[in-house]
């Protein structure tokens, strides 16, 4: 870990050139560095248009100071914001300034959240909404981050974690005063009904994990199909028509190629996939293979098949959820019945209610739900670690009561690791890690 006593500075706004940037400096050295820079520190929380100057007084820039004194302020220590032109070469001179000073560097990724965090402004759950919301690219993950960045999730947590420490001091009440009046044996009772209501929600709670996964990662959509089904035509359609969001594809058809469409919200990503066939070629039976891999990934599995020239690959496994989409419409006279859905790519018949019915299947599933629901493996892992603990300390009822009262305190630390109330230190450099420079 960084030294905490340094004082840090770093770009916290987008790279240069740009009409503003906006240079964060936080730490003990805070005053100091704004009375080297611009002669004297601003009031309290007000915007000053000030000439920052390099120390042999040679003006750098003129901009907007703000000063944000411990503890209100971001990271929870004396803060300074520089509000200057977003060219190169004014923020180089600036950086150049601020790294003469002994106790002053450059922040590493994630710095300034870090130490809100250890200041007590933010817990983890919080960071990583942070860094979601920072990262987020359709409306409905800004929505999952903004509920995880502004404490939603945290809140669910903290008021259970409290149940199960409620839970544990009216027992070991009852254990140490077994025959005061005051403490009548039917509160075991209720406090063993409260524990089994709270097991429940907890289920439930991480029944939806699968839902914040997808809103953060992305729904997968597979198209599959025998050799030329149509598949690539449909990608190139979907992507020339719905680009929302930035395209990438690697490689060729023998490989997976991936497109990423904003489809009401949801971040939908879409795979074509080699042809499913017997192939003798080495690389077409590796790309056979991955397709295959990719099928078993899938959320949806677009099932294509040419109705000039209807082959279904015998082989395709029909149990994850898919739609049948008869392709080259514009090639066949007559229509049938046989399929879903019926397209064409030449024309463009039929792919407005393609993607529609994408967004349909996605809303249906995840629609209505709150977003305070759990969106990282790390949460899933401590929430699952929870709930058994929970489970042990109800069902073994024969079992001293000591014991599951520690079952209980387990349960509310497995809680308390994903807000990073308790044992978190490991975590820490892992989450932060994943954050970008300034923030």
């Amino acid at each position: 870990m960084e030294m905490l006593t340094d004082t840090i500075f770093a770009l916290s706004s987008g790279p240069p050139p740009s009409g503003v940037s906006i240079v964060r400096i936080s730490g003990p050295s805070t005053r100091e560095l704004l009375i080297r820079l611009v002669g004297s520190v601003p009031a309290d929380r007000h915007a000053s248009y000030r000439t920052i100057r390099t120390r042999n007084n040679q003006p750098i820039d003129n901009g907007l100071v703000l000063f944000f004194p411990a503890p209100h302020s971001f990271t929870g220590e004396d803060v300074a914001e520089l509000q200057i032109h977003g060219s190169r070469a004014v923020l180089a001179a600036l950086f150049h300034a601020l790294g003469d000073v002994p106790g002053v560097r450059m922040a590493v990724e994630g710095e300034f959240s870090r130490r809100a965090f250890e200041n007590g402004k933010l817990d983890l759950v919080e960071a990583e909404g942070l860094a979601d919301l920072i990262g987020a690219e359709t409306e409905m993950q800004r929505r999952l981050a903004i509920e995880h960045s502004a404490g939603g999730l945290s809140a669910i947590y903290d008021s259970w974690a409290e149940r199960l420490t409620r839970a544990r001091a009216l027992i070991e009440a009852e254990l140490d005063f077994p025959d005061e009046d005051d403490v009548p044996g039917s509160v075991s009772d209720m406090v063993w009904a409260d524990m089994a209501k709270l097991r429940t929600e907890i289920e439930e709670h991480l029944a939806a994990a699968s839902a914040g996964e997808v809103i953060r990662d992305g729904f997968k959509v597979v198209i599959a199909g025998a050799p030329n089904a149509g598949k690539s035509s449909l990608l190139n359609a979907l992507a020339r028509r719905d680009v929302a969001i930035v395209t990438e594809i690697a490689g060729t058809t023998r490989d997976v190629l991936q497109v990423d469409l904003d489809i009401d919200g949801y971040l939908i990503k879409l795979y074509d996939t080699a042809g499913l066939r017997e192939a003798d070629d080495r690389v077409e039976m590796e790309g056979v293979r991955r397709a295959r891999v990719a099928l078993r990934d899938a959320d949806l599995v677009l099932l294509l098949v040419d109705m000039a020239n209807p082959l279904i690959p015998d082989d395709l496994d029909q149990t994850s959820p898919h739609v049948t989409v008869g392709t080259k419409k514009d090639l066949i006279g007559v229509g049938t019945d046989r399929y879903d859905l019926q397209i064409s790519t030449a024309t463009g018949d039929g792919l407005p209610e393609l993607r529609q019915l994408i967004g349909t299947l996605v809303a249906e599933r995840f629609g209505g739900l709150s977003m305070a629901i759990p969106s990282r493996q790390r949460h899933k892992d401590s929430l699952a670690k929870c709930l058994l603990a929970l489970d042990t300390a109800i069902s073994q009822t024969d079992v001293d009561l000591e014991l599951r009262t520690e079952q209980l305190r387990t349960a509310a630390e497995y809680l308390g690791r994903i807000t990073g109330r308790v044992d978190v230190e490991q975590l820490l450099g892992v989450i932060f890690s994943e954050f970008c420079i300034g923030k």
